[in-house]
């Protein structure tokens, strides 16, 4: 299983998530981290804002698929509690379980 964490330097929200997410994973995979520096890598690895976490190269928003907004900015994640600058826990271990 292949877990990565995709973001820009100086964004909060990837240091706020990366230990939820090591957490979460345990020790199923190492987390990769991996910087997005330009608008030209955003559109093409398809980055969605900061942080973006992708298991086995989805991410672990199912909405995404749908989206093409792709850029350097913060990233919101949109849920039934409303919004958060971090995917709820249970779409990550979603995605981990149908990784694994």
């Amino acid at each position: 299983m292949k877990v990565e964490l995709l973001y820009f330097e100086g964004c909060p929200g990837y240091e706020e998530l990366l230990p939820r997410v090591r957490e979460l994973v345990g020790d199923r995979a190492e987390v990769e981290l991996r910087v997005v520096e330009s608008v030209d890598e955003a559109e093409r690895v398809g980055f969605l804002g900061s942080p973006t976490l992708l298991v086995n190269g989805e991410d672990v928003d199912a909405s995404a698929a749908d989206r093409s907004d792709y850029g350097m900015k913060c990233r919101l994640y949109r849920t039934d509690e409303g919004q958060s600058h971090a995917p709820p826990d249970e779409w990550i271990c979603r995605a981990l379980d149908g990784a694994a």
